[in-house]
């Protein structure tokens, strides 16, 4: 981790999407091709350096289909070129099985791609095929990044890094400070428990939060040595509790306060060589 006395670069990226939520939580709710791309001009213009990526069906439910990503792809990079990392999930969000969330992955090759732990590797029978999915990545150059929704799961990763089951000596990860649950909302000491004395400690981990408090938590780890996620995925509102206008609002909410407080913020080029693992 970097020294505290000595600011590292962080990296923001973008949710502006997820899952869940569509239009009728928040008209400006990008879910096509073009509307994400609108999105990732104006959050890369607001500091983003990378943007997380879900797809919809027409009727606005969740979807893992390789030919949505690749085009929503081709409409970001038409939009910002190379200036941000892509990144796409591989969230199951109960409708997709492991093999399908590894086979979308495949199809698509990604630039970067996240992966929650509980999903692709719930318990020891299914560390095979999630060890053969890290192993396609590194091979293929797809960057990874761990979701993490408890400090429990930070161990069992660190020990399959032991094992060698993740075929890196360290790996990105993401810190999930709530759930998605109706009015959650965040704080920052929820931050605490991952970074406690005890816990193990990954190289290039960011955090996410839910609600009104999601730039006070992400600062927070910010000062701590983290990177940060932020955008309508888990948060609407700005912290003051208004209805956010944008994403790239929100991206301006954690940008702000770094550089006040004499933070770098990464660019693409530095998070592909950085935290990206080059």
């Amino acid at each position: 981790m970097t020294a505290l006395h000595s600011p590292h670069q962080v990296a923001i990226a973008v949710a502006p999407n997820g899952g869940r939520r569509t239009k009728a939580d928040h008209p400006a709710f990008p879910l096509t091709p073009a509307e994400l791309a609108r999105t990732a001009a104006e959050c890369l213009e607001a500091g983003a350096a990378m943007i997380h990526v879900h797809v919809r069906r027409p009727d606005s439910r969740h979807l893992l289909d390789a030919d949505a990503y690749l085009e929503t792809i081709e409409a970001i990079r038409a939009e910002v070129g190379e200036r941000m990392v892509i990144q796409i999930t591989t969230e199951a969000l109960g409708i997709y099985t492991a093999a399908e969330q590894i086979a979308v992955l495949k199809a698509v090759r990604p630039e970067a791609a996240s992966l929650a732990l509980r999903e692709l590797a719930p318990d020891e029978a299914a560390e095979p095929a999630f060890a053969e999915a890290l192993n396609w990545m590194k091979r293929e150059r797809v960057a990874p990044q761990i979701i993490l929704y408890e400090p429990a799961e930070a161990v069992r990763l660190a020990a399959m890094i032991r094992r060698g089951v993740v075929p890196w000596p360290d790996i990105p990860v993401l810190y999930v400070l709530g759930r998605y649950t109706v009015s959650q909302t965040s704080a920052p000491a929820d931050l605490l428990p991952f970074l406690a004395p005890e816990a193990p400690r990954f190289a290039d981990w960011s955090v996410c939060a839910f609600g009104r408090n999601e730039a006070a938590c992400v600062t927070a780890a910010a000062l701590l040595g983290g990177h940060v996620r932020v955008g309508f995925e888990n948060n609407l509102q700005t912290p003051d509790g208004a209805l956010a206008p944008s994403n790239a609002a929100l991206v301006a909410s954690a940008a702000t306060p770094l550089r006040q407080l004499g933070y770098q913020l990464c660019d693409a080029a530095a998070l592909r060589t950085g935290y990206l693992g080059g």
